[in-house]
C-alpha cells in the first residue's frame, strides 16, 4: 500500500495542521477502472469504505467532512482529493452531494512527486472539471481520450501545490498565479485576482510580496510580456493580435511595455533581438 504521511504540529500554543501527502508517479498514463459523477447523501449521510487496489480522485461540488486514514478534513466545492489504494475513508455529508470521480491504477515506476491528499483547486477548478467531464463523455467512444484527459487532470492536481515553484507556498498565492495565467488576455486588476484566489485585495498583496518578492501588478506585467515574447518569436501572428492576446489592446502601449520589460520593440524581438532574460 502506498504510504500516506501527515502530522499535526505545534507553533507556540496554536496547533498547526499539516495535510497528509502521498508520493505519486505520473510519467506513464493511468489505467482507468471507473469514471463518472458520484451522488451521495441521499439515502445515508455517512459512507465508510476503501478501494483495496485503486487510487481515488475526487473533485467536489459540495461541503462535507472527509476523514482519510484517521485525519479529518472539511472539503468544499472546488476541493480535490487523491487517496491511495487501501486507505480507509469516511464521509459525513450534509445532504445530496455530487462529485466527479476517477478510480485508477497508477504506475509504480518513474519519478515520485509528493502531493497533498486534499487540496483546494482554486482557480484550477473549472479546468479540472472540464477535463474530467470530457473524460467521462469520451469513455464510450474514445477510451484513449479519456485516459489522456484524466492523465492531464492528474498532472494539474500534482502541480497545484507547486504552482509558485516552491511547493510550500500559500494556496492563495498559487491560486492567484493560476488565475493570472488563465486570464492574461483579459483586463486584470488586483481585486479581480484576489477574488479568483478567494482572499481580500490587501491580504493577497501582502501574501504575494512575502512569497514572491514582487507585486501582483508586476507579476501580471511580467507574465504578459513573457507570453508576448514567445508568440513574437515562435509564431507568425500579427503583432496587433499578439498584443490583444496578452491583454494590451493599444499598440503604442504594447510597444512601450515590450521595450520596458523585454528590452526591444516587438518587431526587433520578432527579428531575434535577445533582450533581458532570453
Amino acid at each position: 500500500m502506498t504510504g500516506v504521511t501527515g502530522v499535526t504540529g505545534m507553533t507556540g500554543a496554536a496547533p498547526r495542521f499539516q495535510p497528509q501527502r502521498v508520493p505519486v508517479r505520473l510519467d506513464s498514463p493511468p489505467r482507468i477502472e471507473g469514471l463518472g459523477v458520484g451522488v451521495h447523501g441521499t439515502r445515508s449521510l455517512r459512507d465508510v469504505f476503501r478501494l483495496p487496489g485503486l487510487w481515488q480522485l475526487h473533485l467536489y461540488r459540495y461541503t462535507a467532512e472527509l476523514t482519510v486514514d484517521g485525519v479529518a478534513y472539511t472539503v468544499r466545492p472546488g476541493y480535490v482529493s487523491l487517496v491511495p489504494p487501501g486507505v480507509l475513508v469516511r464521509y459525513r455529508y450534509r445532504g445530496r452531494s455530487e462529485h466527479l470521480y476517477a478510480h485508477l491504477r497508477l504506475p509504480d515506476r518513474g519519478a515520485a512527486r509528493t502531493v497533498p491528499v486534499v487540496q483546494n483547486a482554486g482557480a484550477q477548478t473549472a479546468l479540472l472539471s472540464s477535463l474530467l467531464l470530457q473524460a467521462i463523455a469520451a469513455v464510450p467512444r474514445a477510451p484513449a481520450q479519456a485516459v489522456a484527459e484524466v492523465w492531464s487532470a492528474l498532472w494539474r492536481v500534482a502541480q497545484l501545490s507547486v504552482a509558485t515553484g516552491t511547493g510550500g507556498g500559500h494556496p492563495a498565492v498559487a491560486a492567484a498565479i493560476a488565475y493570472v495565467e488563465s486570464c492574461l488576455a483579459e483586463p486584470l486588476t488586483v481585486p479581480d485576482v484576489a477574488r479568483g484566489a478567494g482572499v481580500s485585495h490587501n491580504h493577497l498583496t501582502r501574501l504575494f510580496r512575502a512569497e514572491t518578492g514582487d507585486t501582483v501588478v508586476a507579476h501580471i506585467r511580467h507574465r504578459r510580456m513573457e507570453r508576448a515574447r514567445h508568440l513574437l518569436r515562435e509564431t507568425t501572428l500579427p503583432i496587433a493580435t499578439i498584443a490583444a492576446s496578452v491583454g494590451v489592446a493599444d499598440l503604442q502601449a504594447f510597444n512601450k511595455a515590450c521595450r520596458r520589460e523585454l528590452g526591444a520593440s516587438p518587431r526587433a524581438i520578432r527579428e531575434g533581438a535577445p533582450g533581458p532574460g532570453a
